[in-house]
């Protein structure tokens, strides 16, 4: 019989084959076996020299949960307690619905760059309401498609797919900083084009004529919150900071405000949070004519309402609050949105989708292109200028003055 190597007394015949161990150092610090098997002397020599190799770059993980408990774990450990409650609830329904159905059994040692690119193609042509039977949990009277056999191939975006595929990369990324896993098998894959995929919806954009008569039916209507809608139009303030904007950020005196708060649903809970969308949103935006204009208006509004509301008004800094001084909750201002947008006669958009606008409303107000640079909050002026195209005309422009003049401010 040929020498055996060193250390390898630890490779021996094990039933039908062989099995051999090493001792590693597992994650939490313990000294203990790794075993591996093979049908032959051989195969198992292989799998023991690579094993050799792992224990001896650092510790060896030797007990492997499934995907699905792994990430339970991740979502709850190191998601939900360290990171906004947003991203929590953003990542949460995308590894319920999507991952753990498609790859939630698999050992997370054990997956692989095919099982993932192979369950990554089978997304782009999974009906989502096939599969996680939207249609079925609908009232007999509202079914419509894929409970009565007819699907609706309500296949996932690309930008779905694509976020799905990140939130997997991101838990693997963290179970290689914990030593489960020596690869990101998710970061090695490629998305579906864009060909097989179902085309994210296009966003709605106003033209300036049309964002114009929405602000002169709100100031026709008087409404309490028009300085909001202006904030959103002029500014391109997002939903959140402009309901979660407080006084002590505004500063009328010298034109410019700061967003560093923003009020969001999470949970079931209406959050104001101190932190914004990215950190460009928390340097000072210039307030031009019609937005000073428009927050004094919001100014004396506000006090009338805190006078009829007298014992029932709820203090706070917030700028835009309901009658009694609570906060606006995000969804009721969605729907008075789309409330105006009919009674306006202008085509219904996302609150979101004003963002698209504001390029050109600045410039119907005659806006410098360095100022927009700063409102739009790009990093060179070129950016600003393929978007600070739109020409309106003299009766658009001489309208805006008249919404600034009637609220008292300076054309």
């Amino acid at each position: 019989m040929a020498k055996r190597a060193n250390s390898e007394g630890s490779i021996f015949a094990y039933k039908a084959g062989y099995a051999g161990y090493v001792w590693v150092t597992t994650p939490d610090g313990k000294r203990t076996r790794k075993w591996c098997y093979g049908k032959t002397r051989e195969e198992t020599h292989e799998k023991w020299l690579k094993l050799h190799a792992e224990a001896a770059k650092g510790p060896v993980a030797t007990k492997h949960p499934t995907l699905a408990d792994y990430l339970s774990r991740w979502l709850s450990e190191v998601i939900e307690p360290n990171r906004e409650p947003t991203t929590y609830v953003a990542y949460e329904p995308l590894v319920r619905l999507y991952i753990v159905p498609g790859l939630g059994k698999k050992r997370l040692d054990k997956l692989t760059v095919r099982d993932v690119q192979t369950w990554l193609n089978e997304l782009a042509t999974l009906c989502t309401c096939c599969d996680q039977r939207k249609d079925h949990k609908r009232p007999a009277s509202k079914q419509r498609c894929c409970s009565k056999g007819q699907c609706c191939k309500g296949y996932p975006s690309r930008s779905t797919i694509a976020s799905i595929r990140r939130v997997l990369r991101s838990a693997l990324g963290n179970a290689i900083r914990e030593e489960l896993i020596s690869k990101n098998v998710a970061a090695l894959t490629t998305l579906p084009s864009a060909s097989k995929t179902k085309k994210k919806r296009q966003h709605g954009v106003w033209s300036v004529d049309e964002a114009r008569r929405l602000l002169e039916h709100l100031r026709g209507d008087d409404d309490p919150l028009y300085a909001a809608y202006v904030l959103i139009l002029v500014l391109g303030l997002r939903r959140g900071e402009v309901l979660g904007l407080a006084w002590d950020c505004v500063d009328l005196g010298g034109e410019q405000l700061w967003i560093s708060r923003q009020l969001t649903r999470v949970g079931g809970q209406l959050l104001h949070r101190n932190t914004t969308k990215t950190e460009d949103s928390t340097a000072s935006l210039p307030l031009l004519g019609l937005c000073v204009s428009a927050l004094r208006h919001r100014q004396r509004v506000q006090e009338d309402a805190r006078e009829k509301a007298a014992g029932k008004w709820h203090e706070s800094d917030l700028v835009f609050t309901t009658r009694n001084g609570t906060p606006i909750e995000p969804r009721n201002f969605n729907r008075a949105f789309d409330t105006h947008c009919r009674n306006a006669g202008v085509p219904r958009i996302r609150v979101h989708d004003t963002r698209h606008t504001c390029a050109s409303f600045l410039a119907a107000l005659d806006v410098h292109p360095r100022v927009a640079m700063r409102v739009l909050r790009h990093s060179q002026i070129s950016m600003t200028m393929d978007v600070y195209t739109q020409i309106p005309s003299a009766d658009t422009r001489k309208a805006l003055n008249r919404l600034n003049e009637s609220l008292g401010g300076d054309a």
